[in-house]
């Protein structure tokens, strides 16, 4: 059985005699959608999804913002940090704008990430990691 919980965002794989009981108990404290049960013939990859389609039209976007959270800031701390309007870190991280190589230089420094993954993530760019 694969199980998504929303909110945090985990995906489990749950096998076994009690799936079935532990998935209860998770629903009972988390929104929960199941997205695939037995047998593993159904399960299909993320990659054939609308999800992962949608993730991938703006992946800088996600990135940068995935940075942004991790490092702890709001996009009014960011932009105060790099001395940039709050509505110009919006339109990078929801796709309307696209940042130069010198803000994404700016961008790693403040979230301390290498500047490649603000620009590729880690798909056929070496192995960055946020």
């Amino acid at each position: 059985m694969l199980a998504l919980v929303k909110k945090p965002r985990i995906e489990l794989s749950i096998h076994g005699e009690h799936a079935d009981e532990l998935l209860a108990w998770i629903q009972k404290k988390y929104a929960l959608a199941v997205l695939a049960d037995e047998p593993d013939d159904e399960l299909v990859s993320i990659e054939s999804t609308d999800y992962w389609r949608e993730m991938e039209k703006n992946r800088v976007g996600n990135l940068l913002a995935g940075a942004r959270l991790k490092a702890g800031l709001t996009q009014s701390q960011l932009a105060h940090e790099l001395g940039i309007r709050q509505n110009m870190v919006s339109d990078y991280e929801n796709g309307r704008r696209t940042y130069s190589e010198a803000m994404a230089k700016r961008l790693s420094a403040v979230l301390k990430v290498k500047e490649d993954h603000l620009k590729w993530g880690t798909r056929g760019h070496g192995s960055s990691h946020v």
